[in-house]
């Protein structure tokens, strides 16, 4: 699961206005090559929404869904039960990854200092999330790997089509993107999201 999310590298960070707006941001994010999918609780129903995308993409073994913004155990528990595969947070918490942990799903923290993220690691979460990314910058990263070299860092919050080759060549380990995916929706519609993936992609390969 760890090796496969690593692999598809890009986390759409998918805050919907409701449960339809969330489900077409994730497909067409799906059809750009973006397969981590990561749906917010900010989003309505959102462990309705993990659920249905489970459901919908069962046959693809590529396509990994979870659950974001997990403030307290109670929503670790409720993403489970909609069957989320791994956690994400802005801030880390030990209860949290203990849920987690029970469950064997995988907990993501968002962590800002050496300490957070050493006390994140040590707890066993297997991927740290930079937050805010947008603060913290690619050059945290060569810092932190200095020190703590094996750690997995993955910003979130920031990144950008112009930038996300910058956060790989300084060894993020994978990457989220939020608002940009949907930017151009209200404009140009939930085909934008597929064109949007589809640059943060290639912006990768080059």
């Amino acid at each position: 699961m760890l090796q496969q999310l690593k692999e598809n590298y890009f986390f759409a960070v998918i805050r919907g206005k409701d449960e339809n707006d969330a489900l077409e941001i994730a497909r067409h994010a799906i059809l750009g090559g973006i397969k981590n999918i990561e749906i917010t609780f900010s989003t309505p129903n959102a462990a309705k929404v993990i659920h249905d995308l489970n459901q919908e993409f069962s046959d693809d073994l590529s396509v990994i869904v979870g659950a974001g913004t997990v403030m307290s155990t109670a929503l670790a528990q409720e993403a489970i039960e909609a069957g989320a595969q791994f956690l994400v947070s802005p801030h880390f918490s030990k209860a949290i990854q203990a849920v987690a942990a029970e469950h064997e799903v995988l907990y993501f923290p968002g962590c800002a200092t050496a300490t957070e993220i050493v006390s994140a690691q040590t707890a066993g979460c297997p991927i740290i999330k930079l937050f805010p990314g947008g603060v913290l910058g690619p050059n945290f990263i060569k810092d932190i790997h200095g020190p703590i070299p094996e750690v997995n860092l993955m910003p979130s919050g920031g990144v950008s089509v112009t930038n996300v080759a910058a956060w790989k060549k300084a060894g993020a380990c994978a990457v989220g993107i939020g608002s940009a995916l949907a930017s151009k929706v209200a404009d140009a519609g939930y085909r934008s999201v597929t064109e949007i993936a589809q640059s943060f992609v290639k912006a990768v390969e080059e």
